[in-house]
């Protein structure tokens, strides 16, 4: 493989301290959820291994990914794209254009084969021979897999690439295609969302770079350690949907008070992904602080699964605010119920002794 610099020489010559260098590992290593034990293991891998190539592919999409992405924080995507990685292409984030990016694309293939890694924002539609996307004069299907034959690992980005979205939502008439049903021969991480959280995009790549490795994926195919609990799990209005209170309407007097927004369609109880935690804007918000329940939109199919503001689920639950009365009422049905079971376990049981003692006679 072409001699490449490490993410180490890259900082030293723009200036950067063997201090900051080693805080920098730290603060990676606390955004990847990992223990102080794992800062010098980063700090090797970013001395000792070059960065790594990659290819950006786009197809059917919005470019809502590459908007995120250029937002993150920790670490910033400058230092991602300049420092940690060789974006070698993007058309959306290269200065080069026309046929002088196509051209890149064919020399990064070609100089790093099966050393670089495919991301791809958006999908293939397969329909009318792949005509309703066409990037450099061919269909983007065909870019994709040419791509991809010699790519060390794939990166889904957002909900496009990963599930289809909306493009593939009912009837899709262009056949648009998740990228996994396409490409079936190379290791594919899904991270999904409309879009990805940054920090999320960010960390998929500052994992992969310092561990030489995908990083352990759920049953969908998506990295555990962004897509491993419920948003409903660290939701901070949990409280109130525990206590059974919640929004009727928008802009209700629950509302206002900042109740559970389940009733509202908040898909929060069956969405994985790391909003709640993470949170968008360097950590400052997510849909549900801002008043909007979650739309699943890390989760497949999402746009085919009913309106935003239906609910999926039906939890049923008293809450810590339900009257006596209904408490009343239920406990009463539950000794009911025992109270019934046991007449009827002691008719049974009279009822065999009778027989039993009629045998002996």
């Amino acid at each position: 493989m072409a001699e490449i610099e490490t993410f180490y020489e890259v900082m030293r010559r723009q200036g950067i301290t063997r201090r900051s260098f080693m805080k920098y590992c730290s603060l990676t290593a606390s955004a990847l959820g990992l223990g102080p034990a794992f800062v010098p293991k980063i700090a090797h891998a970013m001395e000792t291994k070059p960065r790594t190539p990659v290819i950006w592919v786009n197809g059917l999409e919005c470019t809502c990914c590459s908007e995120s992405f250029i937002r993150g924080a920790h670490p910033l995507a400058k230092d991602v794209v300049l420092s940690m990685i060789s974006l070698d292409y993007s058309h959306t984030l290269m200065a080069a254009a026309g046929h002088a990016a196509e051209a890149a694309l064919e020399e990064t293939i070609q100089k790093y084969k099966g050393n670089y890694i495919l991301a791809v924002e958006g999908n293939p539609p397969l329909n009318e021979d792949g005509m309703f996307c066409i990037v450099g004069g061919k269909p983007f299907v065909e870019q994709l897999r040419h791509a991809a034959k010699d790519a060390k690992a794939i990166i889904s980005w957002g909900a496009c690439a990963s599930y289809g979205c909306v493009q593939a939502a009912a009837p899709n008439p262009t056949r648009a295609t998740p990228v996994h049903k396409v490409i079936t021969d190379k290791p594919i991480i899904k991270v999904p969302g409309c879009p990805p959280i940054a920090e999320v995009m960010t960390g998929v790549i500052t994992y992969m770079l310092t561990f030489d490795r995908l990083p352990e994926l759920d049953r969908q195919g998506r990295p555990a350690m962004f897509y491993s609990q419920r948003i409903h799990d660290k939701c901070y209005r949990r409280p109130h949907f525990d206590a059974g209170q919640f929004v009727e309407q928008w802009d209700d007097e629950y509302a206002r008070k900042g109740y559970c927004l389940y009733k509202m369609g908040c898909k929060g109880p069956t969405t994985y992904n790391a909003c709640s935690t993470v949170r968008w804007n360097e950590g400052v918000s997510f849909p549900i602080q801002s008043g909007h329940g979650c739309i699943g939109c890390s989760e497949d199919g999402f746009w085919d699964q009913g309106g935003f503001y239906d609910r999926l689920t039906t939890i049923k639950q008293f809450g810590v605010e339900a009257t006596a009365d209904q408490m009343g009422f239920a406990a009463a049905g539950v000794v009911g119920a025992g109270i019934a079971a046991h007449v009827a376990a002691s008719a049974l049981k009279r009822a065999q002794k009778k027989t039993q003692d009629k045998e002996e006679v």
